[in-house]
């Protein structure tokens, strides 16, 4: 039996009552998906255009044999994290926030799900920002003014729930794929060959602790959400192919779009090089919808976060990080690369001991109410992970906060047990 520290609390009777066809407050009951619906949510998801941008500070930093180290292996292990959360999602029919109850108490999970929902706001305002500064330079436009309009637009999509996340998907994933690696051909052409187009003296130097972590930090949030979507998945197989592929296979070519630009034309920024590709028009049309598609999966995941931390519904705490994250869109947009570094330190820990903690006491998932108000074992090791990914320099931050919080994790597990 689960041995807990904090005391008993009475379940909320007004989520149960609520009337949700998101399941924001309860687990999935219906509304299932089959592979292919879920492919295209978690492509559509992963498709993000800062992706590129974070790739192509890889282009610019790293020479080619290392940028396929640190994109495979970054990958690689965003891949295996958001799989073990995506079977734990289908399997158990509950979002993250209802995960996160049962491993950090009702009010413990109020962290985790603060976090969640003010990053994924965060990064819903990136991709506003991405969109509109480059769009506004180009039509020469107010900056600011196209911002609210494209953040008030996105969020209005963004209360629609799940079946928006299909309906962009299916628009977005296939015009950003042919765009991009017609963008690649075209840097191919102009450099003649991958080793002509990645310097073995790049004029950003990075060291591969840091390429990993902008790798990394570029997803792990959004990855740590993952059980939002996979919930509905019919059965657990779909639900972690979907989710590897994406995180794999997706998340690599996203990466490749914006390195190889970059490395042969010396921007890092996607738009910019599309540009001196001759590429405006499809860039702005494809990359508008694949940022758009994103943007709702990030919000739709902030709303839910944020919901079960007020109690209030899903839509109308869908629009009030709507509403921060376009505010805050530009400021987050210039301190993109810092955002990441932050990010990839303390999300980590919240996602891997909810994995631990399902696989040690699956007993406790079945039920969407729990008795304890904080599970201290479990949320102390969240600091640790998050101390130890900040301070400690050495090795590569993501990975050190997530094996700090589950060695701390597993350690106080062992002392309630012998106590």
């Amino acid at each position: 039996m689960k041995n807990y520290f904090g005391k008993i609390s009475q379940p909320d009777q007004s989520r149960t009552n609520e009337i949700d066809q998101e399941y924001a407050h309860s687990r999935v009951k219906g509304n299932r998906k089959n592979f292919w619906q879920m492919l295209v949510i978690m492509v559509g998801f992963t498709y993000f255009s800062p992706s590129m941008t974070a790739g192509g500070h890889l282009g610019l930093g790293l020479n080619l044999s290392q940028f396929i180290i640190a994109v495979i292996l970054g990958n690689l292990f965003l891949a295996i994290y958001t799989g073990c959360l995506a079977y734990i999602g289908q399997h158990t029919g509950m979002n993250l926030d209802l995960l996160a109850r049962q491993t950090f108490g009702n009010k413990g999970a109020h962290l985790a799900s603060f976090v969640i929902g003010i990053t994924q706001t965060g990064w819903f305002g990136v991709g506003v920002a991405m969109f509109a500064i480059p769009v506004a330079a180009f039509y020469h436009l107010n900056v600011y003014l196209l911002v609210l309009i494209m953040g008030f637009l996105m969020t209005l999509t963004s209360v629609k729930g799940i079946k928006a996340l299909s309906i962009f998907g299916i628009i977005a994933v296939p015009l950003i794929t042919v765009l991009g690696f017609y963008s690649v051909y075209l840097s191919f052409h102009t450099s003649g060959s991958l080793q002509n187009m990645f310097s073995n003296h790049p004029l950003k130097p990075l060291s591969m602790a840091m390429a990993l972590s902008i790798v990394i930090g570029n997803f792990i949030s959004g990855g740590t959400s993952t059980p939002n979507f996979t919930r509905f998945s019919k059965n657990s197989i779909g639900a972690i192919s979907a989710t590897v592929i994406a995180f794999f296979v997706g998340n690599i070519f996203m990466f490749i779009f914006g390195a190889t630009g970059a490395a042969a034309f010396g921007k890092a920024d996607i738009f910019d090089t599309l540009i001196m590709q001759g590429l405006a028009i499809p860039a702005i049309l494809s990359l508008g919808l694949n940022i758009w598609s994103t943007n709702n999966n990030a919000l739709y995941a902030s709303g839910i976060s944020l919901a079960n931390i007020t109690n209030n519904s899903m839509k109308l705490m869908t629009m009030i990080a709507g509403t921060i994250g376009t505010l805050l869109s530009i400021f987050l947009f210039e301190h993109f690369t810092t955002y990441l570094s932050l990010l990839s330190s303390l999300i980590p820990p919240i996602g891997s001991i909810i994995v631990v903690d399902y696989f040690m006491h699956r007993s406790n998932y079945k039920t969407e109410e729990c008795q304890i108000n904080y599970n201290l074992s479990a949320l102390c090791p969240i600091f640790i992970g998050a101390f130890v990914g900040c301070v400690i320099k050495i090795g590569i931050p993501p990975i050190n906060s997530l094996i700090a919080a589950i060695i701390s994790y597993l350690l106080l597990q062992y002392i309630k047990i012998n106590k």
